[in-house]
């Protein structure tokens, strides 16, 4: 896993200040690593349109176009005069280059936004509205220096933002770059060394970016074993009995000894997995709430009460019962809407679903600080999941699990790990790493995805 950061202008002014690297260092690796992407990704002579702000973001869209020279073919637009010194360093010197600025914008072959850095914390004027649409309008390859323009420090949109195909963000990733909203903008990220290696240029950091190799998956490696050796998963039937049956057929399908589904009748469900009317004396972990529905408080509160490892998803979220019940051996996994619900009866906030989006990390952190033992997973297009005061995203999620069902599979993947003894976190890492690496081997058209469809890519893993 990756370390993620607020901001990094602290962090630059650390290695100036303490390892004697000046700003124009930190601006030539900048641009550099920009420059070597376009040199080995595009043939020579391409068109390129670096469009520049005033501030040091444009600096380093001016010595790229240097860089570029003669390589390319390569114009600069001006949005604004350069203001701050490297800006006006890096002008003259391309400048002296003879490097052609222009005052139109047109459709180039590749076009380099450096417009605005990660500092934007005001409102767009009206032609900066129609430079940016201008340039979304484009059939050009797209490139964000740092951050897309438009996004401001806590990941949100403005008004309108720049649309790229990469984003190159210097010395460490920011959390304004894994904002549900930002995920549409950003495109691939690659994070740009600025001169020392990352473990000087970073300090520590409690919020992580998740990587595949973070994922645990539940090998067998005794061949002395049997399956009450992989626990037993007890799922609890709601009103609505598919939800069980396709966490069920997840928790099966990713290593679980036994699954069992608790319901007041029999159902017609696949054959390998168990019914019955009571909990399993082996039981060794439960999942509840998908389909959950209706449920009297006092049956509620017996199974709430049975100290075993759970899983807590959905219908649940509305229950204020569930308050009593946020220790160390419970996972969450809320969507948006589920999600201000426990924080309302939490009495951590009173909230919109569009002040949530907002402050994702902002509430994430508020509820874990309240309940540091419990384990959160926050559905979105960046899952969060949450544990004391880390916080991990895992940012694999593709738009073909926005389908019914994709959150029941989600619960029975964690529940699975735990009933086979993982610690929570750990089971909720690895089975969301799971759930969505599972989603990105979809091949088909990616509005057709059915649970059983995501099932199947998880087996493959």
């Amino acid at each position: 896993m990756k370390k993620v950061f607020d901001e990094v202008a602290s962090l630059e002014k650390r290695v100036v200040e303490d390892f004697f690297l000046s700003e124009e260092i930190l601006m030539e690796h900048a641009s550099n690593a920009i420059f070597n992407y376009i040199l080995k990704k595009f043939r020579k002579n391409k068109t390129i349109l670096i469009v520049c702000g005033c501030g040091n973001n444009g600096a380093d869209g001016l010595a790229l176009a240097r860089l570029l020279h003669k390589n390319f073919n390569v114009k600069i637009y001006i949005v604004k005069e350069p203001k701050s010194a490297m800006a006006k360093l890096q002008y003259k010197r391309a400048k002296s280059l003879n490097i052609e600025f222009v005052h139109n914008l047109f459709e180039a072959d590749i076009i380099v936004d450096c417009i605005f850095g990660t500092g934007l914390n005001k409102k767009l004027d009206e032609n900066i509205i129609n430079l940016i649409a201008s340039l979304n309008s484009f059939n050009s390859f797209k490139i964000a220096c740092d951050i897309p323009s438009g996004i401001d420090i806590y990941g949100q949109i403005i008004s309108i933002a720049y649309k790229s195909d990469i984003t190159f963000t210097m010395g460490a990733y920011k959390t304004s770059l894994f904002s549900d909203t930002a995920k549409d903008y950003v495109g691939d990220i690659k994070l740009v060394n600025l001169g020392v290696h990352k473990d000087i240029f970073q300090i520590d950091a409690d919020i992580f970016l998740l990587e595949k190799k973070d994922m645990v998956l539940p090998f067998r490696n005794n061949k002395n074993s049997h399956k009450g050796t992989f626990g037993h998963l007890n799922i609890i039937a709601g009103e609505k009995i598919g939800a069980s049956i396709i966490s069920s057929k997840a928790a099966f399908s990713f290593g679980a000894g036994l699954v069992t589904i608790v319901c007041s009748k029999e159902q017609n469900i696949t054959e390998y997995i168990m019914q019955s009317r009571n909990i399993a004396q082996n039981c060794t972990a439960i999942a509840i709430g998908m389909g959950l529905g209706e449920i009297y408080d006092k049956n509620l509160e017996e199974i709430l009460e049975l100290n075993f490892p759970k899983v807590f998803d959905a219908d649940i979220f509305y229950k204020p019962l569930i308050v009593n019940y946020l220790d160390e051996n419970i996972v969450l996994t809320p969507h948006p809407k589920e999600f201000i619900s426990l924080l309302k009866l939490t009495n951590i906030a009173d909230i919109s679903i569009e002040e949530l989006q907002n402050n994702r990390f902002l509430y994430v952190k508020k509820f874990c600080k309240k309940y540091p033992k419990t384990t959160l997973l926050l559905k979105g297009a960046n899952v969060l999941i949450a544990k004391d005061n880390k916080i991990y995203i895992n940012s694999y999620g593709t738009q073909v699990l926005s389908k019914g069902g994709s959150g029941d599979v989600l619960s029975g993947l964690i529940a699975s790990l735990l009933a086979q003894g993982y610690e929570s976190l750990n089971a909720t890492i690895s089975a969301s790493l799971a759930h969505t690496l599972a989603s990105k081997k979809y091949k088909k058209n990616n509005y057709s995805l059915n649970p059983n469809d995501l099932i199947k890519k998880v087996k493959k893993l």
